[in-house]
């Protein structure tokens, strides 16, 4: 068995190809059968995010395998091997473990800490779970890198202040609203007509840092207004004008700022659309959606000003730094997690061995208290009989308890593989045949 990871990030893929390989929550059923339908693979998850696709598996072979893995990542995009594997990474055993704990702790993010990506790895763990693509071995690292997540979060200063993708967004707007302005600098977004399009998580944190931020309104639109009155609820401090998504023209036409969140599979904002509308003279338009709210020819148009997901690293830069130090201090937690995982994982080893000798010891066990069952005839007590039946199979467990917690304690492998065969000769305990 071979643990692996494959995918693609903001690292090595742009928006237009990260978008491709977007899959929904409501897919991801399907998705993950696909995956298990693969006799190389064993066990599968996937963690699909607006920066990032991962899929991580268990695999029977590790080069069928990932070409399986990348054969169902070709479907899904509906692009051709050449055109996608220069933008994959694979990672495999202990890079892949590694790699799984840099994403949870937020040490793999665009924004250095960032809080949401654990929370994604926690509803990637979930999904697995309910519609049951994850074995042993994955439920195990799954749920280690979440609580390494939460470890590095607690134990260091990571966490702390650690930007959003939103609060980059809205960063991202006050720096461009300053450049027009002529500087080079943040300002307060207290001059501009404010609109978020979408009502989900991203949207709450961007209510949360426009207000910060010194806005001093914004028009929330979302195709259900019951549910953007609800989120507008939890901000009693900020004027929130609840709209439907068919408002949006209006919006496009009167406001100088929109920001963009949503499921949408395809734009919801395209040139054609602004063409055919009387709107200001400057918009500018921010999208942290993926797949993009906002189409790529949107840039095209006089007075418009579209950013995306990718044009966040201009602003997320300026407050990486004072963050790496923190960032060090992590990874050296990272390392005493993923050895950890390993040392268990290299214990498995030795389970089979142990399952041979167990079995056998058993069939003497049994063997020998039916003989002397037989010996003392039939004035035994059935709860005697229990009595020297415990009595059997307690000297068995004693006699094993010291070379099984040797063999699956932390050791080098070559050490365990030695004890391994050791056990093996003096016991001869047999190699199973395949049909057994």
């Amino acid at each position: 068995m071979h643990i692996a990871v494959v995918g693609l990030s903001h690292r090595t893929a742009p928006v237009e190809i990260r978008e491709r390989l977007s899959i929904p929550e409501q897919t991801m059923e399907d998705s993950l059968q696909k995956l298990r339908s693969d006799d190389q693979v064993l066990e599968a998850s996937i963690l699909s995010t607006c920066n990032r696709l991962e899929i991580y598996t268990l695999l029977r072979h590790p080069e069928q395998g990932i070409t399986a893995v990348g054969e169902f990542l070709s479907e899904v995009s509906g692009l051709g091997t050449e055109e996608l594997s220069p933008h994959l990474f694979t990672y495999h055993h202990e890079e892949a473990v590694g790699h799984l704990l840099r994403v949870a702790a937020g040490l793999d993010s665009l924004v250095l800490g960032e809080g949401q990506i654990l929370s994604q790895v926690k509803r990637m763990v979930r999904l697995g779970q309910e519609h049951r693509s994850l074995g042993p071995i994955l439920n195990r690292l799954l749920n280690q890198a979440v609580s390494t997540g939460k470890r590095v979060r607690t134990e260091t200063k990571l966490g702390t202040g650690a930007v959003s993708i939103s609060s980059a967004a809205v960063e991202l707007a006050q720096l461009k609203v300053g450049q027009a302005r002529g500087h080079d600098e943040m300002v307060p977004l207290d001059q501009e007509q404010v609109a978020v399009v979408g009502a989900g998580r991203m949207a709450r944190l961007l209510l949360q840092h426009l207000q910060a931020k010194g806005c001093r309104g914004v028009v929330l639109l979302n195709r259900t207004v019951s549910k953007a009155e609800l989120l507008a609820a939890d901000f009693p401090d900020l004027p929130v004008q609840c709209r439907p998504l068919d408002d949006l023209d209006h919006c496009l036409s009167t406001c100088s700022l929109v920001f963009t969140s949503t499921a949408a599979e395809e734009p919801i904002i395209s040139a054609e659309r602004l063409c055919g509308l009387n709107r200001r003279s400057s918009l500018m338009l921010v999208d942290i959606g993926v797949p993009r709210n906002i189409a790529a020819d949107t840039v095209s148009l006089e007075g418009v000003r579209a950013f995306d997901v990718d044009d966040l690293q201009e602003v997320v830069s300026r407050n990486q730094e004072a963050r790496r130090e923190v960032a060090a201090e992590a990874q050296a937690m990272l390392q005493d997690e993923a050895r950890l995982f390993l040392e268990w994982w290299d214990g498995l080893e030795a389970v089979p061995v142990v399952n041979r000798l167990r079995c056998q010891l058993e069939d003497i066990r049994e063997q020998e208290l039916q003989k002397a069952l037989s010996r003392m005839g039939p004035d035994l007590s059935a709860r005697e009989r229990k009595v020297v039946e415990a009595l059997s199979k307690g000297i068995i467990n004693k006699i094993l308890h010291t070379p099984v917690t040797n063999l699956r304690a932390p050791q080098p492998r070559q050490q365990r593989h030695s004890a391994m065969r050791v056990l093996e000769e003096l016991f001869e305990l047999q190699e199973p045949s395949p049909g057994d």
